[in-house]
């Protein structure tokens, strides 16, 4: 198969995927005890007429298909409806959130390449030495650990008890200074479990890299060992490393959830915790849907781009 072709596949495969996900979301919300009517009706008097009311406001007199195509079609155009609590437009309270939660995953991705490449690099050029071990016990851990607990010891110790960062966000632009010191912390919390992954994949990758008789040709030919490594060893052993780099974009959005509750941080995540405690279904069914969407277009993106990179490789 071509690589046009392959990626031509992939697209059109993502799209009954994509609607599947809609048809699930949509469903596990219609499933969930009660209805947005029910939840209104408790804070007022009801009466046969209001409840009438609501419910033709929100589509609960037609069957439950004809919700769902309407939710879609409107769901196509980022249209959400109002949210049950302000009145908001859910498309408008979206996205005033998604630049905050889209720069809390940047910091957390660059978090994750900064220390996760070179922590890699390292660990394979010395191979079976201390360095290589401090940094596969520092990976695990990072994999291992919670983030919500790391996030909650990392304000502990820097900001309630040396008092270096902001418990709760500034109420500032969000690429002021304030904004981005204290996004340090979320964005550590947020990376850490990617940065230890990518490490241990670059490492893996560049020690079986070192292995191969090309990089015995290029020593023999007196090319310096940074040469060596930097441009032959590290480029070839990128082709995995980016590939998982881009389905951790799904996983930084999808950990942004837990994050931004523990540093308050005003993103797509803390409005969705909010709207699951206030059950608030039209804000609910709008995130739930955006961040399966983004995770189903990370995995595209990976596929694509590794088919990009070694389109020797046969599907």
């Amino acid at each position: 198969m071509s690589l046009q072709r392959y990626l031509i596949k992939r697209v059109l495969v993502t799209i009954p995927v994509l609607l599947g996900v809609s048809l699930l979301t949509f469903s596990l919300v219609e499933l969930l005890p009660g209805n947005v009517v029910d939840y209104v009706l408790q804070f007022q008097d009801s009466t046969p007429e209001l409840r009438a009311q609501l419910e033709a406001q929100y589509n609960l007199d037609e069957p439950i298909y004809v919700r769902y195509w309407l939710w879609l079609k409107g769901a196509m155009f980022f249209d959400f409806g109002e949210s049950v609590i302000s009145g908001r437009s859910v498309s408008a309270a979206i996205a005033g959130a998604l630049p905050n939660t889209l720069a809390l995953g940047f910091f957390g991705f660059f978090i994750a390449i900064g220390i996760g490449i070179p922590l890699g690099i390292v660990s394979a050029v010395k191979n079976g030495e201390t360095a290589d071990e401090v940094s596969r016990v520092a990976a695990l851990l990072g994999i291992a650990t919670p983030n919500f607990w790391l996030g909650l010891m990392l304000l502990f110790v820097f900001s309630v008890k040396l008092g270096l960062f902001r418990v709760i966000p500034p109420d500032k632009p969000l690429f002021s200074f304030a904004m981005m010191k204290f996004s340090v912390l979320p964005a550590i919390t947020l990376g850490t479990a990617s940065a230890a992954l990518i490490m241990r994949l670059t490492r893996s990758s560049m020690v079986e890299e070192l292995s191969k008789d090309y990089v015995r040709t290029a020593r023999a030919k007196g090319l310096s060992e940074r040469t060596v490594i930097l441009k032959h060893v590290l480029r070839n052993s990128m082709i995995s490393v980016v590939t998982v780099a881009a389905l951790q974009i799904a996983f930084l959005v999808d950990g942004a959830v837990v994050v931004e509750q523990v540093f308050s941080w005003p993103g797509l995540g803390r409005m969705l915790i909010n709207a699951i405690i206030q059950r608030d279904f039209p804000i609910i069914q709008a995130i739930v849907m955006l961040i399966a969407t983004t995770i189903v277009l990370a995995n595209l993106l990976a596929d694509l781009t590794y088919a990009w990179l070694d389109p020797r490789i046969r599907y």
